[in-house]
C-alpha cells in the first residue's frame, strides 16, 4: 500500500503569460507582455498550462509549470527590508501559500482544487536570475536563491483553480518551513 500525505494549501494567483518578459539586459526593462493572473488553468499532460510561454515547448516539457510558496517571497521582503512583493513579478505560473516544495524534487505528486486533481512531477529549482533585483528589489536575487521555487512536468490533463486547494505528497512535508531557502549541498565525492 503507497502511503500519501494531504496538505490543505491556498493556490493564491494562476499566472499565464504567451511571452518572456525577462530577456536581455535588466537595465532595458522589462517586455510588455500580456499576462493574466487567471481564475483557473488548464493543464495538459507533457505540455504544461494551456496559453502559456512554455506550453508545448520540447525544449521545457519537464519544467513547463513552475510552482513558487510565497512564503519565501514574504520571507525575501523581510530579510531585504522591503514592502511585500507583487509574486506575479516572480514569473511563477502556480502562488501557493503552505507548500512546503523542496522535498517534492523527483516525487509525482498532485495538486486538487474543486474535485479536480492535477499530477505532476518536480523536477528541478526554478532557479532566480538577476532580474530579480530590478523588478522585486537590489539583492533579491541572491535572497531567492534556494526559494525561488520548483519547475515541473504535467503529468496529466486537469484544471486548477484560484482557492483552497490539496497537495497530495508521496512523502511527509513541513508546511512551516515553506519560506525556507533550502540549499542543495555539493557532492563531497573523492
Amino acid at each position: 500500500m503507497t502511503v500519501t500525505y494531504r496538505y490543505e494549501v491556498e493556490v493564491l494567483h494562476l499566472l499565464v503569460s504567451a511571452g518572456h518578459a525577462y530577456f536581455g539586459r535588466p537595465r532595458d526593462g522589462a517586455a510588455d507582455v500580456p499576462t493574466t493572473d487567471a481564475d483557473r488553468v488548464e493543464v495538459m499532460a507533457g505540455k504544461g498550462i494551456v496559453g502559456d510561454r512554455f506550453f508545448g515547448k520540447a525544449a521545457h516539457m519537464d519544467a513547463a509549470v513552475t510552482l513558487f510558496a510565497v512564503e519565501g517571497l514574504e520571507a525575501m521582503a523581510a530579510e531585504l527590508g522591503a514592502a511585500p512583493f507583487d509574486p506575479l513579478l516572480t514569473r511563477r505560473n502556480v502562488i501557493l501559500r503552505g507548500a512546503h516544495l523542496a522535498p517534492l524534487l523527483g516525487e509525482e505528486f498532485a495538486l486538487e482544487s474543486r474535485g479536480a486533481s492535477v499530477r505532476l512531477l518536480g523536477g528541478r529549482p526554478a532557479n532566480p536570475c538577476a532580474w530579480m533585483d530590478r523588478v522585486l528589489a537590489p539583492g533579491a536575487h541572491a535572497a531567492m536563491r534556494g526559494r525561488g521555487g520548483m519547475r515541473c512536468r504535467a503529468l496529466s490533463d486537469g484544471v486548477l483553480h484560484r482557492g483552497p486547494a490539496v497537495l497530495v505528497s508521496p512523502v511527509p512535508l513541513e508546511p512551516e518551513r515553506a519560506g525556507e531557502a533550502h540549499v542543495r549541498r555539493a557532492s563531497r565525492l573523492p
